[in-house]
């Protein structure tokens, strides 16, 4: 039932339940960082063929196709040892926000010179995740650069990705870090899109247990914890904004991206159920997964139908912005370490194609903007010898 080209994504077994999973341990950074590799690589990929004409759908296939080849060929020695796609492929285009990856018997969104493109992505080895994602506009180039109001949406999504991820320091509150992506939006006069988060990532788990919030809505400001960011641990920060009011909608579109709920059990009633909850056990375990990646596209919507109905299976829904509105994102992996922040996936902004007017004015902002993720240490002065010692 499930695509033949499709590698396993499940969480590891009980063997591995004793190891040391912690940023402490050099062998589990190494492991982030190869993951985050691929993640960047493959993002890359992905952006080079992002062309007038080309299928959105296609683009997602492309990702998904590069991240199981690149895992697959690592790690080969290793038993009871997963590796693969952490994040499906998503391309959303213009004012479709984000977790767009079509059906294959849907109609398709070719694009077109001009369009916003978003590419969200993400692997994992051995469980531990690096994802990323980079907004880019179709046809630009360093000939045929891109400013104005487009440029302006891109350079101050990217600027507040900058400042979230310098803001990652020990003891910093995350409500400290949302004040500082919604300052960053209003700078550039944008919108955060309203109670997107940021993760911490721990091991076979895509949204961990701290989270930062960006334009955060009453309903969300009773519910987000108040937290400390620690050394140690490891973030997808992901900033999204918005041309327009940043208020996402659904608008009917199929959901095609899903994880299984590890807190619910179910006893599903329905064979196709059964075949479909068991392939995405055996093919995906606790990560996020396509409907796309099916081989037998029909029975996957058959059997997704009762395990979302009884909570066996996370919905990433399809979001929209207002039409007419663009939006735009940015994500990247962090490593916070005692000697500063890794930050281990996530592409560079192109700043000879995208040139906006606007820059970032605000004092404590441009601060954190310009400081640097791993501060340099201060030399030591050097102690003079006591003078018995010069004598002798």
């Amino acid at each position: 039932m499930v695509r033949k080209d499709s590698e396993s994504s499940c969480s590891s077994d009980d063997s591995h339940h004793h190891e040391d999973y912690t940023l402490s341990n050099d062998a589990v950074v190494t492991k982030y960082q190869v993951a985050a590799e691929i993640t960047n690589a493959v993002l890359k990929e992905v952006i080079a063929n992002v062309k007038e004409g080309v299928n959105a759908g296609d683009l997602c296939d492309l990702g998904d196709k590069l991240i199981l080849e690149k895992t697959g060929k690592l790690y080969k020695k290793e038993k009871n040892f997963t590796k693969g796609i952490a994040m499906p492929t998503c391309v959303s285009v213009d004012n479709c926000i984000c977790h767009y990856t079509p059906l294959r018997s849907e109609s398709q969104v070719v694009l077109k010179n001009g369009q916003v493109v978003k590419i969200d992505l993400g692997t994992h080895i051995d469980g531990l995740i690096a994802t990323a994602a980079h907004t880019v506009v179709v046809g630009a180039s360093k000939d045929n650069k891109v400013t104005g109001k487009i440029a302006d949406l891109l350079r101050g999504t990217y600027d507040a990705l900058e400042i979230a991820v310098r803001s990652l320091r020990p003891e910093t509150v995350n409500t400290d870090i949302t004040k500082n992506i919604d300052k960053t939006a209003a700078e550039f006069g944008l919108t955060p899109i309203e109670n997107m988060l940021s993760h911490q990532l721990e091991r076979n788990l895509i949204d961990g247990e701290k989270k930062i919030i960006q334009n955060c809505g009453e309903k969300q400001k009773a519910e987000i914890e108040k937290i400390k960011i620690d050394k140690h641990e490891a973030y997808a920060i992901d900033i999204l904004f918005s041309t327009g009011k940043g208020q996402p909608k659904d608008m009917d579109k199929r959901t095609t991206v899903f994880r299984k709920n590890e807190s619910v059990s179910y006893q599903l009633k329905m064979k196709a159920s059964r075949v479909f909850f068991h392939d995405v056990n055996k093919q995906h375990g606790p990560m996020p997964f396509t409907l796309r990646s099916f081989e037998e596209e029909v029975k996957a919507k058959m059997g997704v139908v009762e395990c979302e109905k009884y909570g066996l299976l996370v919905p990433y829904p399809v979001l929209y912005e207002k039409e007419g509105e663009l939006v735009a994102q940015f994500k990247a992996t962090v490593l916070v370490m005692p000697n500063g922040l890794l930050k281990i996936a996530g592409l560079p902004f192109d700043s000879d194609v995208y040139q906006s007017e606007l820059s970032v004015k605000d004092a404590e902002l441009q601060t954190v903007l310009k400081s640097a993720l791993k501060p340099k240490k201060k030399k030591e002065a050097k102690k003079e010898e006591p003078a018995a010692a010069k004598k002798a």
